[in-house]
């Protein structure tokens, strides 16, 4: 699995396929993150703003190498090992990315009221729901599941939207108790919205690496 993964994120970085999802992180950052604005707010926007990113680069790992290599690997890795690392591929390089983006709006944002260490752990774990409530979106939206390139786009920004506003989605729940919780200066750490998207990412990923035995 260790050599899946290193060829999966190699091939992820040399393709530079990574250049248009990371503009638009970036991009929502620069629209929706002030300097010196409340901490808590600022955390609950660079995180969901990770969710469509990471539907995003899930969907292009899963479909980054051409048919016959992928077949070739599937051969001598087995299909669901090679649709499983290129999930993590993907799910490692946006844990990376929204680690640095918490720590980058922390430092740039008013602590006054907070403690750090309490924000920056919200921050990190609200990341981290959107990182896996986005990679189950990705997961789901894109081949075996969902073939079709156009209902596959179209998939994925529907379920992005619906994934931060419906109520009961990990999501939802991890960035709304960061924004609310500027309103007063209380750190809500969304632990119990972690466990949900793990289960559901989890669920998602191996759903879509069964399906690679019956429908490719």
């Amino acid at each position: 699995m260790t050599a899946l993964l290193r060829y999966q994120t190699d091939l992820f970085l040399r393709s530079q396929r990574w250049l248009a999802p990371l503009l638009l992180y970036a991009v929502f950052l620069g629209v929706g993150v002030r300097a010196g604005e409340p901490v808590l707010g600022a955390l609950g926007y660079a995180a969901a703003a990770l969710l469509p990113v990471t539907a995003w680069v899930v969907r292009i790992c899963l479909n980054q190498e051409p048919a016959a290599a992928r077949h070739v690997v599937a051969a001598t890795a087995g299909r669901q090992r090679a649709h499983l690392a290129a999930s993590l591929a993907a799910v490692g390089c946006m844990v990376l990315l929204g680690t640095v983006a918490v720590l980058g709006v922390t430092a740039v944002s008013d602590l006054r009221g907070v403690d750090p260490f309490a924000a920056g752990t919200a921050g990190l774990l609200a990341a981290g729901v959107c990182v896996l409530t986005g990679a189950a979106l990705g997961a789901l939206c894109t081949r075996p599941v969902l073939h079709a390139p156009g209902w596959s786009l179209a998939a994925l920004v529907l379920g992005s939207l619906l994934a931060l506003v419906t109520s009961g989605s990990p999501a939802k729940h991890a960035v709304t108790g960061l924004v609310t919780g500027s309103l007063t200066a209380t750190v809500h750490v969304p632990w119990l919205a972690f466990l949900g998207a793990l289960v559901i990412a989890g669920a998602a990923v191996a759903l879509a690496c069964k399906a690679t035995a019956w429908r490719e």
